[in-house]
């Protein structure tokens, strides 16, 4: 039921969307995850590592401020840490950042890291073609 890419996503349903957010957001053990949570799942690639390096940037980030929160509520029982995962992702994005921004910025990665893989298996065809002759 999930879109298998973004083209798909992008012309889901909201009701939809939110109903697939849901279900991301409930991991294994039934736990809910938070926002911080849900954009390191959604933006490491299989191995583990960041989409890119803006990406692996933009973690460092989240979890610095994630910890000068931590840090801060130790003395400011105020502070509610459980519902501060929103408030860090615009500080660190920013409220102009768009987050389609970033998912357009991965899918040109991915397009050109194909064409890359694309030219080298031409080459090594021409290659072996070459040394059949």
């Amino acid at each position: 039921m999930l879109p298998i890419n973004y083209e798909s996503w992008h012309h889901m349903l909201d009701s939809n969307k939110n109903q697939a957010l849901d279900n991301i957001k409930e991991v294994s053990s039934g736990q809910k995850v938070g926002c911080l949570q849900l954009f390191e799942i959604t933006h490491r690639k299989k191995d583990g590592s960041p989409m890119t390096s803006e990406v692996g940037q933009i973690m460092e980030k989240l979890k610095e401020k994630k910890a000068e929160y931590e840090t801060i509520a130790l003395t400011d029982s105020s502070i509610n840490l459980e519902n501060i995962d929103n408030r860090i992702i615009t500080e660190v994005l920013g409220p102009e950042r768009k987050y389609e921004e970033l998912q357009q910025q991965l899918i040109a990665d991915a397009a050109a890291r194909e064409t890359k893989v694309v030219a080298m298996a031409a080459e090594q065809s021409r290659k072996y073609d070459e040394l059949q002759l």
